[in-house]
Order: C-alpha cells, then structure tokens, then sequence
C-alpha cells in the first residue's frame, strides 16, 4: 500500500467491484488478490476513483497533520486559496473566508488567480509575439499535464512550457514575503498534492477543501458567524480576471482580457475522456493561425473537482464564479511580473505489446475460445475480453476478475458436486419447476424418470408435481415460510426417504437431498453408525466412570465392533478402514 501517493486503495474495505477499475481513463489500478490497487507511477490523480467507490476503500492521502505542524512551526504561512472557493463555499465572502483561515493559524490569505493572470498574460505575450500556425495545450491542469506527457507523448512538444497557476503564484508570493513564508495551496484538487510533492521548493503543501473543512470543523469555526476585521483582505490585491480560471473557458477568457487576439483560434475541452477524444489524431488538423487548447481534466472545470462537497448543478456553481469574477470591462495590457516558464520532466508509460498467440492463450484462461465468447460485458473494468486478456498478461488483472468465467467455472463445480453425490439432489424455483438435478436423483424415482433424465440432463424446466408430488408440499413449505426441514422420514411407493429440503435463495429457490433408507446398503450403513454412535456415548462413560467400570467397558466395545464387522463385509474400502480404525481405536484403549 502506497501511502506517499495522493491516492491509495484501503485493502481490507475493498470489496473487488471493479469501479474505480472501471472508471479509471488510464487503467492506473493493479487487482492483486482480490483487492483494486493504486499504481502511482501511471496515476493521473484525476480523483474518478475516490469519486465512484461505493465503499470509499479509495482514500486521499491526509495531510492535515502536515498543515497543523506547518502551522505550529513558526515560519508565516501563505494560503494559496483557490477561485473555486466561491462556488464550494457559496455565501461566504471574501473577508469571512480570509478571517476563518487566519483564525486557523494562517498569516495571510492570497487568491490563487493571481498566477492564473500571470500565466494568461504569458500565453497572450506568446500569441501576439509568434504568429505561426501552431497548436498550443494548456498547462494549468496539472492531470491534463501528465495525461499528455505519459499516455500521448507525441504532443508532449505542444504542451506550453509555463508553470501551472499555483505555481506561479508560489513564486509571487515569494517575491512579495520572502523565500522564507511557507506556501498551502487550499482548492478541490487530489493532483495539486502531487504538484507540491514534485515541487516543494515552490508549493510546500496541498491541502483540499475537504480537508479545509475538517480542520474548521476541529477548531470549532464558523466561517459564516466569524466577526471579520478591516485587514481580512487578499493580498497582494483582490483578482480580477483570473478568478475564472475554475471553469470551463476560463483561461480563454483571461486571456483574451489581456488582448485582443484576432489572429489566433481557442478550444476549451473539460474532463480527461473528452480531452483524449479531442487530441485524437490532431497531427492531421490543417492550420492557417495559432490555435490554443485549454485543457481540463474535471468536466464542467475546477468547480466539479475530486474534492468538492457542494452537490450544486454545473450550471449553479458556473453562475456564482461568473457573477463574482470582477472581469475588467476595458482589456488589460497585463505583462507577466513573474517568471512563468517551467521545465518538466515526465516520462512515458511504455505499453507492453503481445502477440496475437499471447493474446488468445490469455483468453483461452477464462474460456474465451472464440469470438462468441467474448462477451465483452465489462464486469472486470476493461473495455473489452481482449483488453482484459492484454492487462492479465501485464499482471495487472485476475482471472477472478471476469465475471462470466467465474460464473461458468462456479456452475461447473456445482454441477459436477450435485452429479457425484450418493443421495438424490434435486433444485427447484418458485414456481416447482426443476431447476437441477443429478442422475441419483432420477434413479430414485424409477427408470421413466431415468429416460427423462438422459434425454435432457439435469431435467431443468420438469415440472415436480409430475416428477416427485410427494415432495410438493415440503418445498411449497420451505419456499413459503423461509425455515428448512431437516431430516424428515417421508414414505412413498413403499418406500421411506430421508430427506432435507433447504432454502438457497429466500422465497425463490430450494433444494432437496434425499436417500432412500429402505435399500440394503443404507440400512447396514445406518446400523454400522448407529453402533458406532453407542461406542462413542459408551467410551464417554467410561471416561467418567471408569474406576466403577474397569473391564465391563471394553467387553462392550468389542461386542457392538463385533456387530459393526458382521454389517461391515462386502462393504467399500472406505467401510473397511473405519472399521479397521475402530479395532485400533479398541486396542488403544
């Protein structure tokens, strides 16, 4: 279990669904005995999985005890606060939210917008300097970043070489307070932790609103009722367009109030699916002016981040950063005051490839032996029968995780249970229509049934009041009233059955074991334990009351082997040596 990842997978609460598997865009998750693990070196940190895990065994590293001793250290503290602030706190105002966070043991409170104006005046520079027909990716999320880099290297060149917001706005805070003060970034991103793991001379730390909360909630603060002062302000200074960054066209906008840009063309594309889709084959787009793509990894933008606990609709959280956004009516010649250029260094994931025979010899473990197999459900998380088939040859999946496999190997087990036992088995539904049957059970029932049986194994859909009436009754009870009936003695045709009728499925499935203790091979087995019942009460007494006993005992112990050796030839091998260990067991007493 990996800790140090911002993302990791709480063992024992995994319940082997296959959720997060499935709802990973780049596979980042390894089944390893049972339970769906993290694989930190292909993790985007998107946060799907923490999102869609039905039983939250996908955690986000706490980092909350780092902030308290941060906090505790002596050193001024920073609050990188995140725009998106206004949607996930809706109501608060700016001079609320800076007292909460000073209450807390922060020094000052900045607005993270201000590095988004720093890299939008950036990328502006950029496009009014160089006008050549080019496609230009965002880098502000830090999830896109790494999409591009690991799984769609080939337009790694295209990603601009600028900081994300939060980083350049470390940078601002530094210029500003010193190389000293310590920097928290506060937002709704899982993937800003490992921003701040990469880059912790800039970013010391990466909490979320989630744990914003939490800390508020310890500390007994109520951002709504604290009493705010005069100097509860952003500084350096309040954002002005920046402040749209969390949404979708956000950073087109900031841009474009740093310029008029005629001569170049913006795209904004929001959630990882959707971001690859669009980079599909972009090597073949035909340009006759630069074109900018903002890229974001949460649909809708930041304001539906991993770590949001606002439930509002899009729209609602979209309105409220809009109407608060103080965007400039008049374009701003703004320059960038900070260095904004950033070099990274990511590798690719390199995909294993395997040949066509590797691939169908995966298959053939689960019992794909053709294209009718492949049923392509996508129960274990992948795509497809192939795509599981390619991740099992990884070692990154189980064959438990193919659902129908398991389910046939489950049925052939049973199947072949039900056929070799001794008794009659016999399963039916609701309705007392057959459901399983093995070939003791028709034998029971006289040779018809037995010509029944060949003609069509295990007699599914035979209707029981034909077949067996004289167990109706007893299934009707079970499948009625829930209990089951053990043991009962039931006489039919001149017989007498030993039977138990058991509930599988309440009210929808039974079954029944019976035996029929009227022919000769039951009858001697039912004495011999009947005699070795007696022998097993009898030494239990003589244990207690040995000294009273003395000989008696064992004289009566050989007297019922005696009687258990007469019932006991002609019997199986298997008869032969529990009598055998009941001669030795007399010995030994």
């Amino acid at each position: 279990m990996n800790f140090q990842h911002p993302i990791y997978t709480a063992r024992n609460e995994c319940q082997d669904c296959c959720a997060c598997l499935r709802n990973c865009p780049v596979k980042a998750i390894r089944v390893e005995n049972g339970s769906a693990m993290v694989m930190p070196e292909r993790c985007l940190a998107c946060g799907n999985c923490v999102k869609v895990c039905p039983v939250h065994a996908k955690r986000v590293r706490d980092d909350v005890g780092r902030l308290r001793q941060l906090l505790r250290s002596g050193r001024r503290v920073v609050a990188s606060l995140a725009p998106s602030y206004v949607s996930e706190f809706a109501g608060l105002t700016p001079a609320q939210m800076v007292r909460s966070l000073k209450q807390l043991g922060f020094a000052a409170v900045s607005e993270t917008a201000l590095g988004a104006q720093e890299v939008s005046a950036a990328v502006a520079a950029d496009l009014r300097a160089d006008p050549t027909p080019r496609i230009l990716l965002s880098s502000a999320c830090p999830v896109v970043v790494d999409l591009v880099y690991k799984y769609l290297p080939r337009y790694g060149h295209l990603v601009t070489n600028l900081a994300s917001p939060a980083l350049a706005h470390c940078r601002l805070l530094r210029r500003e307070f010193g190389d000293d003060i310590a920097v928290v970034f506060i937002g709704p991103c899982i993937a800003k932790k490992l921003e701040a793991d990469r880059h912790p001379e800039l970013l010391d730390l990466a909490v979320t609103f989630a744990d914003l909360r939490r800390c508020l909630d310890e500390a007994g603060i109520n951002p709504r009722t604290v009493a705010t002062e005069a100097d509860d302000v952003f500084v350096p200074q309040p954002a002005q367009e920046g402040a749209l960054y969390p949404v979708d066209g956000g950073m087109i906008a900031g841009i474009k109030a740093n310029c008029t840009v005629h001569d170049a063309g913006f795209m904004a594309l929001s959630g990882v699916e959707n971001v690859r889709r669009g980079l599909r084959d972009l090597e073949e787009v035909r340009l006759t002016r630069p074109l900018f793509l903002e890229l974001l990894g949460c649909e809708g933008g930041c304001i539906n981040g991993p770590q949001t606990e606002e439930q509002a609709a899009t729209v609602v959280k979209r309105l409220r950063v809009v109407e608060q956004a103080p965007y400039p009516q008049d374009e701003v010649p703004r320059a960038a005051s900070v260095e904004t250029r950033l070099d990274r260094r990511l590798d690719p994931i390199e995909e294993p490839v395997f040949s066509e025979q590797q691939i169908h010899a995966a298959l053939e473990r689960i019992g794909k032996h053709g294209l009718d197999d492949e049923l392509n459900c996508g129960g274990c998380g992948y795509a497809g029968c192939r795509e599981f088939a390619q991740a099992l040859l990884a070692g990154t999946a189980e064959t438990t995780s193919c659902i129908s496999y398991m389910r046939k190997l489950a049925q052939k087990k049973a199947n072949a249970l039900i056929q070799a036992m001794p008794s009659g088995v016999v399963i039916v539904d609701q309705d007392l229509n057959v459901v399983e049957c093995n070939r003791r059970f028709a034998e029971i029932l006289g040779p018809e049934v037995v010509e029944v049986f060949d003609a069509r194994p295990g007699m599914e859909g035979a209707i029981l009041e034909r077949v067996a009436p004289f167990l109706a009754k007893f299934f009707r009870q079970v499948l009625q009233n829930g209990g089951d009936i053990l043991y009962r003695d039931i006489k039919h045709d001149g017989r007498v059955f030993t039977t138990s009728v058991i509930s599988i499925e309440a009210g929808r499935v039974a079954g029944a074991i019976l035996r029929d203790i009227t022919e000769p091979a039951v009858q001697r087995d039912q004495i011999i334990r009947q005699a070795q019942s007696v022998i097993r009460q009898q030494m239990k007494t003589v244990q207690k009351i040995a000294y009273l006993l003395g000989e008696n005992a064992a004289e009566s112990q050989v007297s019922l082997n005696a009687i258990i050796e007469s019932f006991s030839q002609g019997g199986s091998d298997g008869d032969d040596k529990d009598d055998k260990a009941s001669k030795d067991s007399s010995h030994g007493r």
